[in-house]
């Protein structure tokens, strides 16, 4: 079952570009469990972040647990990133343009 809960997005960039390192934090709401990042493009090709890091501390004043993620997008197109922390889920999509 899934909770009711809050996912917040900080992105490190302007432009989503392809074949480039994106940083964003994240910001979840929930009981414990294990935090699982995961991005899918509209073709179906599924990538995990290149790193994951949890944040004990932060001056982001969002609710929830904090972690940062980068991702590494191998295609430009239209990706949509999949946040799980326990039983909370939230979603973001994001454009992904051509290699800059």
């Amino acid at each position: 079952m899934q909770s009711e809960g809050e996912l917040w997005a900080l992105l490190f960039f302007k432009t989503a570009w392809a074949k480039a390192e994106q940083k964003i934090v994240w910001r979840i709401t929930g009981e414990g469990g294990e935090f699982d990042a995961q991005a899918q493009s509209e073709s179906g090709t599924i990538i995990q972040p290149v790193w994951e890091q949890y944040h004990e501390s932060s001056t982001w004043e969002r609710p929830g647990e904090e972690w940062g993620t980068g991702f590494n997008f191998p295609e430009p197109g239209c990706w949509t990133i999949t946040i799980s922390y326990g039983e909370t889920k939230g979603t973001i999509t994001l454009k992904v343009l051509g290699s800059s």
